[in-house]
This record gives structure tokens, C-alpha cells and sequence, in this order.
């Protein structure tokens, strides 16, 4: 699931994994977790979204919002790998338009114990910030994180802490199902500062979708309702930084998603959609 963050408030939506590939439920090193375990059967695809202002209340000073992300997911037999950039323009009320660029590729292991990552976000053509690195589950229930960029240092991770793609497997095994609310810390890569606190509710079942696209038997998997609150990692702050709803289907595909900032909100609308080719593994 696409990733998502902002300059201010702008530079946030930068982050995708929400978007769309997130995070849970810690599988400890060498061992499937059990979430990961159920029959769930990942579509590598390769997507891109119209992305455009839904609201915008008068203090925000913003006037419109909008660009494109592409998205790929794939088999690396070994593990997962995403690759999304997003291109978006800000128009403010007062003051110079802000253009964001921000690439974004990360490896995932396929039993959740480890992760790597490379982001590079550009503001108006000059780069912002450049994150690399990579980060391990330990078994025991906590973790740490490698930083290579900014600045080589490493951090511990917070006991049930999760990377993108276990995230997205827990959404998907815990769909229809009565335990459909959780919260857990989620290491993206996307911040400099660790994993996020992430509140997470699956909804209700959604009708199918008919859209014109290359491969549209993609759209025809049952798809949920999925709310996504992204918490500062500071603790004692009561309010997320951001929230999203998206529709996301048991294949993997996100059909849609909003994107809350507080005092705006940016949608993004699936545009094109194709599968990916599997490697002989």
C-alpha cells in the first residue's frame, strides 16, 4: 500500500506506505508470523494516481494541490520491494507555488524480520532530504535501525514495531473479521526519527469497481474500507499528524485514498493499473 507525508504540511505527503505498504504485528528473525501465514495472494502490480486538492479550509492558505504518483510493488522472491515517486505541486495564496518530488524504494523481507530503504525528497528541484539504510527485527520482541543517510547512526526499535508490507498482510488477514481495530509503531523509513505509532481500522466491505484500465481483472478482488492514523513519534501528543482512508483490495491494489491533513485533504485516483511480471523463483 503507497506510503504518505509533508513540507510543513506539504512535505507529508511524501510518504506514500500508506499508505499504502505499512507495517505490524512482529514476525521475530527466521519465522513466518502468523498473520503472514494465512492465504493471502499478493498481486505484484505497477499503478499511478491522479493526486488533487478534495478541501482546503482558508487558513491553510493553499489553492490547489495537484500531481501524480506511480507506484510498482513486486516479487523479489526473497522479499518485497516497492518503488513509488511522487510529483505534486502546492499553490498557496500568498507566495511561490512548491513543487515535491520524493523517490521512494524500499526491500522488505517476506517473513517481516528485515527491511531496507532509500528516500530522496526534492523541493522546488534542489534536495531536501536524502534517508538510506536499513533496519532488523531481533525475535525478542524489539529491533534497530541502521542509518546511512543522513548520517551513519543507528537507533532501537520499540517492541512490536513492523515494517510496510507485514502491515499491509495484518489489514488484510484481520479484514471481515471482528478484531478489526489495532495499533502498532510502523518503521517506514520515510522519517529520520524512527517508526510512527499508527492506529488502524479495517471497515466494512466494498462494492466492486469498473474501471477502465490495462488489466482489469486486478479490480475484481473484494476490497475493504481501511483508516489509517499516523501519530507523532514524540509520545504525550493526543492528535495525529495525519490520517488516511483509502479502499484497499485483498489482492494488494488501492483503488483510492484521502489524505487528512488537519485543515486540508488531498485524494489520490487510481489511473492506470497493470500486473507485474513474477520472477522464476
Amino acid at each position: 500500500m503507497p506510503n504518505v507525508t509533508a513540507h510543513s504540511r506539504a512535505r507529508r505527503t511524501a510518504r506514500p506506505a500508506v499508505a499504502f505498504a505499512l507495517a505490524l504485528l512482529l514476525g521475530s528473525a527466521g519465522t513466518v508470523p502468523a498473520f503472514a501465514r494465512t492465504a493471502i495472494d499478493i498481486a505484484p502490480h505497477k499503478a499511478t494516481y491522479r493526486l488533487k486538492l478534495d478541501h482546503a479550509r482558508l487558513q491553510s492558505g493553499i489553492t490547489d494541490v495537484n500531481g501524480q504518483m506511480s507506484f510498482s510493488w513486486n516479487d523479489a522472491c526473497d522479499g518485497w520491494t516497492i518503488d513509488q515517486r511522487f510529483q505534486v505541486r502546492f499553490s498557496y495564496a500568498e507566495g511561490e507555488d512548491m513543487n515535491l518530488i520524493t523517490n521512494y524504494a524500499t526491500w522488505e523481507a517476506k517473513d517481516g524480520s528485515a527491511y531496507r530503504f532509500n528516500v530522496r525528497k526534492l523541493v522546488n528541484g534542489e534536495v531536501d532530504e536524502e534517508l538510506s539504510g536499513g533496519a532488523t527485527l531481533d525475535g525478542k520482541g524489539g529491533g534497530n535501525v541502521r542509518y546511512d543517510k543522513p548520517e551513519s547512526r543507528s537507533m532501537p526499535l520499540k517492541p512490536g514495531t513492523m515494517f510496510p508490507t507485514a502491515h499491509t498482510l495484518r489489514v488484510l488477514t484481520q479484514a471481515g473479521s471482528p478484531e478489526n481495530l489495532f495499533s502498532v509503531p510502523v518503521f517506514d523509513g520515510a522519517e529520520a526519527e524512527g517508526a510512527s505509532p499508527v492506529n488502524t481500522i479495517v471497515g466494512k466491505l466494498r462494492s466492486p469497481a469498473v474501471m477502465k484500465v490495462k488489466d482489469a481483472d486486478l479490480l475484481a478482488a473484494k476490497a475493504w474500507q481501511v483508516s489509517l492514523a499516523f501519530f507523532p513519534i514524540n509520545p504525550g501528543e493526543p492528535l495525529p499528524d495525519y490520517e488516511t482512508s483509502m479502499v484497499l483490495q485483498e489482492n494488494g491494489v488501492v483503488r483510492s485514498m484521502l489524505v487528512d491533513y488537519g485543515d486540508f485533504r488531498v485524494s489520490m485516483e487510481l489511473e492506470t493499473l497493470e500486473k507485474a511480471g513474477k520472477p522464476p523463483c
